[in-house]
């Protein structure tokens, strides 16, 4: 018998992979972080916009201690546990962190918020996880990204920036 043929992984992988992660960080949060300092009761776990980039899977991990991006790192040829590595997505190089989370596997992670107190609530962290995925989808020299970042980014006044008053610069 002729062994399968390898398969790129399809949109509704990425979702199942994202919801087993999900699942693992929820037996995690309840086993070993919930009485921790770092841990926001107000937030759940949630997998947030899994995707297939470029025939990888990659999403936004939100916990009650972390938003990361994530993406599974068994198909990367890394020996190292805890070693880097860069990947390139349309807003630019992104460096990850490998970890191994089970039963999921081997993952690569790039942390966004830690701890998660700036958050309120669930609808709130989910808002900025789907919009940092925006974001790092978004190539960087496109239209839209100049656009994006140049209106979030005020232009600040350097005169009063050295005597410490930040106003916008006047036109």
């Amino acid at each position: 018998m002729m062994a399968e043929a390898h398969r790129l992984p399809t949109d509704a992988d990425a979702l199942a992979w994202g919801a087993l992660l999900a699942d693992a960080y929820r037996e995690i949060g309840a086993r070993a972080m919930r009485d921790l300092p770092i841990y926001n009761d107000a937030l759940g776990v949630e997998a947030v916009g899994f995707r297939i980039f470029n025939g990888q899977i990659v999403g936004i991990m939100v916990t009650p201690w972390f938003m990361n991006v994530v993406m599974p790192a068994d198909q990367m040829a890394l020996d190292a546990m805890g070693a880097s590595l860069r990947v390139h997505l349309p807003a630019g190089d992104i460096e990850f962190a490998l970890g191994e989370v089970e039963p999921v596997g081997r993952i690569a992670s790039c942390s966004l918020f830690s701890p998660m107190f700036a958050f309120a609530d669930m609808a709130a962290a989910i808002a900025t996880a789907e919009a940092a995925l925006a974001e790092l989808m978004l190539p960087a020299d496109s239209e839209e990204a100049v656009r994006r970042r140049a209106s979030a980014t005020p232009a600040i006044d350097r005169r009063n920036f050295l005597r410490g008053v930040l106003t916008e610069r006047g036109g």
